[in-house]
């Protein structure tokens, strides 16, 4: 099996850690769901260069998903329905 393969979880996790989103957030059906399917989408991207280039340079913590991202309206749900304060910057 190919490293890109195994390179799409990563990357997930990644974006999700640079977004404050617990990647746990599997505790509740929905949010197992909505991963479950960005794990997906993430899997079938034809952006995992620029992907990986966004990672490699953006800050630590970010608000958003970057405008090529799939993913982005799945993630910013996550980061919404995750309980726990909201983060301001």
């Amino acid at each position: 099996m190919s490293s890109q393969a195994y390179e799409h979880p990563l990357h997930l996790h990644q974006m999700m850690m640079r977004l404050g989103i617990d990647p746990d957030t599997d505790v509740f059906p929905r949010s197992a769901l909505q991963y479950a399917m960005a794990s997906r989408g993430c899997g079938a991207c034809r952006s995992k260069r620029t992907c990986q280039d966004w990672l490699d340079h953006a800050p630590a913590k970010v608000n958003f998903a970057p405008w090529f991202c799939r993913n982005a309206d799945i993630l910013f749900e996550l980061q919404c329905d995750q309980a726990g304060p909201r983060r301001l910057s």
